[in-house]
């Protein structure tokens, strides 16, 4: 880890057993308490591979089998409830961090685990995040809580691609369970959101980029549920200029069912957001900094206007409501680089629409500590139990380190908890480690 958490008198190893205690409520059999504990103390222990053998010899280099067991049992196997246990995650860490803020935003992500083969659960070639481009990866979407210092994961499931659900051998041989059907990503994330009302989390705007605000169906659904959002969208998105809107339905001529969809005509038809942003005046543009980066503070220039949504309002009766289309347009570049739709109050500064747009920078920072530190693309099994299983586990593991966080620098990254490792044995050899 990159920096130490003060730990006086092992006064953090005490916390973190009294945490793992109350996280071990949620495993339902006092059987798989032991390994459960053993499991996410082996999440935070140094070591570069957080696979099940390295962290059983880590954990028992004396008796490295039996550990192995034990983890393997737990994750793969145990029936325990990924939800149960996030949930006690979120109880416990989510009023650490309100501490030093209150809940700013709920942000929807997805992020890949690049995989070789093509037998684990949910595996295809599809955009991987983590490499850049299309890959043999499985995704996975994930809803997060965050302040404007500190972020959790509170729900977490794999996407499962169409010819993975409706294949009944695949299915059979990864454990799919029969209620998991094809939902696209976001409809996954609504899910996510439902559930996380229902939960009654603290409610934040919705953040998401352009895979999920491109959806206006996604966006209909926030707004049906009474959420807020800033979400990305592509410059081909079609909008009405400020002021503008689709024509009413043309009068009634007497026959037939009276007309009553909107309308657009050559000379009053919406345009999309690029050629909007084009259109604007140079007064318009702003430059706004909203954080500091490593070496200076970020800034760009930066115009917001009000506009309604135009994504099949032919089809409608009443135009889309006024929201806030937030442009990004660096000086440095001929043209503008990134969009959003916000339906944020009129009365937003365009400083906080800024805030909020840019604040999904967040969870760039929560999967490189989950991957890098915490293993979370280490598991190796194929099975859908052993793959959220294993990212709980993770996710419960790294709600610790944002709990201690908070109670020392919110802006610290994750720390080193200090935790005694037994050495190695000095035959021991992971599986795929390459010969001296």
């Amino acid at each position: 880890m990159s920096a130490t958490i003060p730990a006086p008198g092992g006064a953090q190893q005490k916390r973190f057993a009294a945490y793992l205690d109350r996280l071990a409520q949620a495993a339902e059999h006092a059987d798989r308490i032991a390994p459960l504990k053993s499991y996410c103390t082996g999440l935070l222990l140094p070591g570069e591979r957080k696979s099940i053998e390295p962290m059983a010899a880590r954990l028992a280099p004396q008796n490295v089998r039996r550990m192995h067991q034990s983890l393997h049992h737990v994750v793969a196997d145990a029936p325990w409830s990924d939800d149960a246990l996030l949930g006690a995650v979120r109880d416990d860490v989510l009023p650490a961090i309100q501490k030093n803020g209150p809940i700013v935003a709920w942000i929807v992500d997805d992020t890949g685990v690049p995989k070789r083969g093509t037998h684990s659960v949910g595996v295809a070639r599809q955009y991987c995040g983590q490499t850049g481009k299309t890959d043999n990866c499985q995704v996975a979407v994930s809803l997060s809580v965050t302040t404007w210092n500190s972020s959790l994961p509170i729900a977490w499931r794999l996407y499962l691609p169409e010819f993975w659900s409706t294949s009944k051998a695949r299915r059979q041989k990864a454990g799919v369970p029969q209620d998991i059907r094809f939902q696209t990503k976001p409809e996954i994330a609504l899910a996510q959101i439902r559930q996380a009302i229902t939960d009654g989390v603290p409610a934040g705007v919705v953040l998401a980029d352009p895979a999920y605000g491109n959806s206006s169906e996604f966006r209909q659904s926030l707004t049906g549920l009474d959420r807020l959002y800033v979400v990305g969208i592509e410059s081909s998105t079609k909008v009405w200029s400020p002021g503008q809107q689709p024509l009413p339905a043309p009068k009634y001529a007497g026959r037939g069912q009276p007309p009553r969809r909107l309308r657009r005509t050559a000379e009053q038809a919406p345009v999309t957001a690029k050629q909007m942003a084009l259109r604007l005046a140079d007064r318009t543009w702003k430059t706004i900094s909203w954080r500091e980066g490593t070496r200076h503070p970020l800034r760009s220039r930066f115009a917001a206007v009000r506009v309604r949504p135009a994504h099949r309002d032919y089809k409608r009766t009443v135009p889309h409501a006024e929201e806030w289309l937030l442009i990004e347009w660096p000086r440095s570049e001929p043209e503008p680089t990134k969009y959003w739709l916000s339906t944020c109050a009129a009365t937003t500064k365009l400083r906080d629409l800024v805030a909020l747009a840019k604040q999904r920078w967040i969870i760039e920072r929560d999967y490189q500590e989950l991957k890098q530190e915490l293993g979370l693309g280490h598991f190796e099994g194929r099975g859908w139990r052993g793959f959220h299983h294993h990212a709980t586990l993770c996710i419960a593991s790294y709600g610790f380190l944002v709990a201690e966080r908070n109670r020392f620098s919110p802006s610290a990254r994750a720390g080193d908890l200090e935790l005694p490792t037994p050495e190695l044995p000095p035959d021991f050899r992971p599986r795929g480690a390459r010969s001296s």
